[in-house]
């Protein structure tokens, strides 16, 4: 139980930090800072680049850790406080400088801070599967992984705008650079926590030479793996691309920036108890992949029908349906994470390769392409339409803020759902799996 709670702890940490810089640190360059839309665009874009070389060498290098620890917990002790430092260099602003200098500041600070935050999470994400080979276990592994970071966010969304206030006395700059300090150091006290408190029970084959065309070849022939890969891809699209949104959605479409404080509040118990719900669901269908369609389905649903009612002039209805969406994606979320690890397995009976990290680095580069194409083009389309920071918008940004926050997320996670359903990997078939797999290692 207490290993269970402190996987859980290390979500809550990730939440503090990457969530808070998903919902806040757009609205924070533009309004704040004073960078343009187009500038943020353009960094959203790059970073990927960037990513996209460091996600698969730190899940590689982790893959090839060897401590009395373990191979993926030593991360979390070391790489925690370190991007704790850059979270906070992240948000310390000073408007009087000249464009070039913001730009070229935003852009090494949030680059340096994406590789500490890879350098975290995929430790800590492959670290599930090393806790366990327990098919049944890992769902509740990823069940308090779930609750705890539906709790995490809720209270992040509740508590950062009047927090900021509170903490900036009337300086939004000295509000942001205090709150993200604060966040900071709950990101670093969690990762540690996690790391006293868990163990890497499953005995990982030793490393052997292999090159980089053989390690992506096994991953192409792991089908269930690419359905993974492409559903974190559209839930970071979908998640980061509405979350960037919601801050501008509350006070630019509602007029009322405190409706988020407001709103954050009323879906932080559907978020605990949908996160709670996918156990009996596994339980019932057997399939992880086909749980997860089905809550991003409903979730999608819900948000198209959030279109047709306002915070203001219809408020039972606008936040009856933000629960029931919050509910079905909570759901969502522990289900999406709890199909990785199963899927390390399959592909170590598939091709005899067992590389946990480098799968699942390539699961967060997938899910932080989707968050640069959902908050870059969220960024260069309010940019085209003519958003102007801390003004009154016209008709065409509004509109995009408002399709935004309820009818094109809604879209994507019915695509979601219909990706989602070809997961085939049910749980007789990966226990059949475990079971060859240690006949192998036998003979």
């Amino acid at each position: 139980m207490i290993s269970k709670i402190a996987y859980g702890m290390g979500d809550v940490g990730c939440n503090f930090s990457w969530m808070f810089v998903g919902n806040f640190l757009m609205i924070f360059y533009t309004d704040v800072f004073g960078i343009s839309m187009s500038a943020v665009a353009a960094l959203m874009l790059f970073s990927r680049f960037w990513d996209a070389v460091n996600d698969p060498v730190i899940g590689a290098l982790s893959d090839k850790t060897h401590t009395r620890w373990g191979r993926y917990r030593p991360w979390l002790l070391i790489g925690a406080p370190l991007t704790a430092v850059v979270l906070a260099l992240s948000f310390w602003a000073h408007p009087e400088w000249p464009a070039a200098g913001k730009i070229t500041y935003m852009a090494v600070i949030y680059c340096v801070l994406v590789l500490g935050y890879t350098c975290v999470n995929i430790p800590y994400g492959t670290l599930c599967g090393a806790m366990t080979q327990n098919i049944e276990e890992r769902a509740k592994i990823n069940t308090f992984r779930s609750v705890s970071a539906m709790v995490a966010i809720g209270v992040i969304n509740i508590i950062t705008v009047p927090l900021i206030a509170s903490l900036g006395r009337g300086d939004e700059k000295r509000g942001y650079l205090l709150a993200a300090v604060l966040y900071g150091c709950i990101f670093a006290a969690c990762h540690i926590f996690c790391f006293a408190k868990t163990k890497e029970a499953v005995e990982i084959p030793e490393k052997r030479s292999v090159s980089l065309k053989t390690q992506l070849s096994a991953v192409m022939k792991n089908r269930p793996y690419l359905i993974a890969v492409a559903g974190q891809f559209l839930f970071g699209v979908t998640l980061y691309g509405r979350n960037a949104d919601a801050l501008y959605y509350f006070t630019y479409v509602e007029g009322n920036k405190a409706l988020f404080s407001t709103y954050s509040l009323c879906i932080i118990i559907p978020s605990i108890v949908g996160a709670a719900c996918f156990p009996p669901l596994f339980r019932l269908t057997g399939n992880k992949g086909r749980s997860a369609s089905m809550f991003a389905l409903l979730t999608g649903i819900c948000m198209i029908a959030l279109y047709f009612f306002s915070a203001g002039s219809s408020a039972v209805p606008f936040y009856a349906v933000s629960c029931l969406a919050q509910f079905f994606f909570s759901g969502f979320n522990t289900a999406i994470y709890a199909i990785i690890p199963d899927c390390v397995e399959y592909g170590e009976w598939k091709t005899g390769l067992r590389n946990d990290g480098f799968q699942y680095a390539f699961i967060s580069l997938g899910n932080k392409i989707g968050m640069a194409i959902g908050t870059s083009l969220l960024a260069a389309v309010l940019g085209a339409c003519g958003y102007a920071a801390n003004a009154r918008q016209n008709g065409m940004v509004l509109a995009v803020i408002k399709h935004g926050f309820t009818t094109i997320p809604g879209v994507l996670w019915v695509i979601t759902a219909a990706v989602l359903f070809f997961y085939r990997l049910n749980r007789r078939a990966y226990n059949q799996i475990v079971r060859e797999i240690r006949e192998r290692e036998t003979v």
